[in-house]
């Protein structure tokens, strides 16, 4: 049956995939929400015979219905391929009595690198089956990772642009080396004076310009996302929940139809919302854990029901979730408002406006899925020293807050269902704060020096992809005010 998308915001006509995907962002402001959540149509012990591409294919298929198999596969084909460091893609590590779902061995050894490495196929498929003659500039905030991760995948693919726009001070020194390092001439990486939620929201201000979008018209321009706001982010998500269940039953660790349970270190809502849908596609996950770091907006709001940022923003260790207005939360609002736009755009004009909203009682009860929880700092900290003494296994700072919320959960429930928690980040990334937290002893040196450290300790390579960005000289210098993002972009397309 076919998929269709709407916007949380109006009832007006459906698109198809590749339309969705192309606009990234509806008109009216809302995100496209597919009309129903298809169930999966292999079997559990099928799917557990199968490797990460022919996985992706069996979920991608059932929601991107206007895309071709022929179309899908060649799509899936160029993204998992050698850019990935192990051909199993998403491995699963056990370590503390969890099981990690290893996400970062692509390019940037970010998670968003799962996404972002086939979305430019899906775009460049979906202009081509839409006979899009405009040049697609990929408009994009990011708090650390996906920046690099779109830049790496859309530098120089014929007829796209791509611009980012990152806290100058708000991420960290290896995530700014990647951005500010990139290659390509379609390229531009900005570093704004403020944080992620300014970034964010500047760049949904340029998605809704109606001025702006007429001169790119002129001009033969036209904007799309990289963000998880749009769904060629989101559905290459919900694969890799499906490929971890059927990992852990193809290795015996789990029984056909057996419930686990998911934990996400959670700043934008996608990704828990990727596992979210793969629940609904008929997956058996029994509770969506999910993580906060000090910016605990969501725990917040799973606890009492209202969702308030008006709160100071704390820059934490684990930058990519430092963020107060999750996105993607909307999407799941909207599907526990009965898919009501006028309610959803009511609430969502409430969170502009006041800065926060509150969802009805009936709404609440419908969050029995999720459990929230955060870490503060010194809880990550000592999460990433706990698992590195009792097992010699290291994460980084965000997979700390979840593995942190995780022992919380156990504490709290004594629920002992086989857990996946997803590790969204190579700890390289993160040096300093995951070195630090297993030794204060190595404060003193460099952050490349904590790299090779790091190497020897955890018995691990350094990646490539921080060893090409150890010496490459600097592209990106521009930074600007968030009042000057508009500006930044007219002056980039020669508007």
């Amino acid at each position: 049956m076919e998929v269709l998308y709407n916007s949380t915001r109006s009832k007006n006509e459906p698109v198809k995939a590749s339309q969705a995907i192309l606009k990234g962002l509806s008109e009216d402001g809302g995100l496209f929400v597919p009309d129903h959540i298809p169930a999966l149509d292999r079997s559990l012990s099928e799917l557990s015979e199968m490797d990460y591409r022919q996985v992706a294919y069996e979920v991608m298929k059932l929601f991107l219905t206007d895309f071709t198999e022929e179309e899908l596969r060649a799509c899936i084909e160029r993204a998992y391929d050698s850019k990935f460091d192990t051909d199993v893609i998403a491995p699963l590590a056990e370590a503390g009595g969890a099981c990690y779902l290893e996400l970062f061995h692509g390019a940037t050894i970010a998670f968003k690198d799962m996404a972002l490495s086939i979305l430019p196929h899906l775009m460049i498929t979906a202009a081509k089956k839409n006979k899009v003659e405009n040049e697609i500039v990929i408009l994009t905030a990011t708090s650390g990772d996906t920046g690099k991760a779109a830049l790496a995948g859309f530098a120089d693919v014929e007829g796209t642009k791509i611009i980012v726009f990152y806290p100058k001070d708000g991420v960290s020194p290896v995530q700014e080396k990647q951005m500010v390092t990139q290659k390509g001439a379609n390229t531009l990486v900005v570093g704004i004076h403020g944080n992620f939620d300014d970034a964010q929201t500047g760049v949904k201000k340029l998605f809704s310009d109606r001025e702006l979008a007429a001169e790119m018209e002129e001009k033969g321009y036209q904007f799309s996302s990289a963000n998880s706001i749009n769904i060629g982010r989101l559905v290459p998500q919900i694969c890799y929940y499906v490929y971890a269940y059927a990992a852990l039953l193809r290795e015996g660790r789990i029984r056909e139809g057996e419930q686990i349970n998911v934990v996400v270190p959670t700043g934008n809502f996608g990704n828990i919302l990727a596992a979210f849908y793969a629940k609904n596609m008929g997956l058996p996950i029994g509770k969506l854990i999910c993580a906060s770091n000090e910016n605990k907006v969501l725990y917040d709001f799973f606890r009492t029901g209202t969702y308030d940022r008006n709160r100071e923003f704390v820059l934490t260790a684990s930058p990519s979730m430092d963020i107060l207005i999750s996105s993607n939360l909307e999407r799941l609002i909207y599907r526990i408002a009965g898919n009501d736009a006028d309610k959803n755009r009511e609430l969502m004009a409430a969170l502009t406006g006041k800065g926060k909203y509150e969802i009805s009682a009936q709404m609440k009860a419908s969050l029995g899925d999720f459990y929230g929880n955060y870490a503060t700092e010194e809880e990550t900290a000592a999460e990433i020293g706990r698992l590195y003494r009792e097992c010699g296994y290291v994460i980084d700072t965000h997979t700390a807050v979840a593995s942190a919320v995780y022992q919380k959960y156990r504490q709290e429930t004594g629920d002992k269902a086989v857990t996946v928690i997803a590790s969204t980040a190579s700890p390289f990334k993160f040096a300093r704060s995951v070195m630090n937290a297993i030794d204060e002893k190595y404060d003193a040196k460099t952050d490349f020096q904590l790299i090779d450290e790091l190497s020897s300790l955890a018995g691990v390579k350094v990646p490539k992809a921080v060893e090409e960005i150890r010496t490459a000289p600097v592209l990106h210098r521009k930074q600007c005010e968030v009042g000057e993002m508009k500006d930044t972009v007219r002056e980039f397309l020669h508007l």
